[in-house]
């Protein structure tokens, strides 16, 4: 809002952001929360700089992400190799059952937010307050996070190249990536 009136917040409570600050130390993975719009870091890692690099955000580097992130935070991301994220996904996913969202955002950034904060709930947010039905929201995704939206929209589409559950998500509507007439294509569908 253009008052700073904050409208949607659904944090990670401290207590399981403690639990994957916990889990991503012990493996010596690179791990990030938030404060009112601060990237927040404990160690001054590569990966820290190539989020802040790709989100266009400035590091704040913290001595203890615990102390510095507050009750809650918008969301905790784990940035390492594509390689590796695949291989503990399953295993997050597991610890965090009917806790937390777990879900790649991109091959190499692994984000757990809180089960009301995910996408879908913010389109449906949205929408319900512009007064437009599900049937008529329209929506594009190529990460993991994106398939509780593309499953709640009325028309879904993922972006080609999106891991197979994205797409599936999308009833198999694909689009080409961005540059390629991906929006051309999504409009016309729009359109139909």
């Amino acid at each position: 809002m253009p008052d700073g009136q904050v409208l949607f917040d659904h944090g990670v409570p401290h207590d399981l952001a403690m639990e994957v600050i916990r889990y991503a130390r012990e493996r010596d993975l690179h791990v990030q929360a938030y404060r009112n719009d601060q990237l927040l870091i404990e160690r001054d890692r590569p990966e820290a700089h190539i989020y802040a690099d790709h989100a266009g955000m400035e590091i704040h580097l913290v001595p203890d992400l615990g102390g510095a992130m507050g009750p809650t935070t918008p969301k905790l991301v784990i940035v390492a190799q594509p390689a590796m994220l695949e291989t503990i996904l399953p295993q997050v996913r597991q610890i965090w059952k009917g806790r937390l969202n777990a879900a790649t955002s991109t091959p190499d950034y692994l984000e757990f937010t809180s089960l009301d904060s995910d996408k879908a709930s913010a389109v449906r947010f949205v929408s319900d307050r512009a007064g437009v039905s599900r049937e008529e929201v329209a929506a594009a995704g190529d990460g993991r996070n994106d398939v509780s939206m593309l499953e709640w929209v009325g028309l879904g589409v993922a972006v080609e190249g999106s891991p197979p559950e994205v797409v599936a998500a999308a009833h198999g509507r694909t689009i080409p990536r961005p540059g390629h007439g991906g929006i051309d294509q999504l409009a016309a569908m729009l359109m139909q």
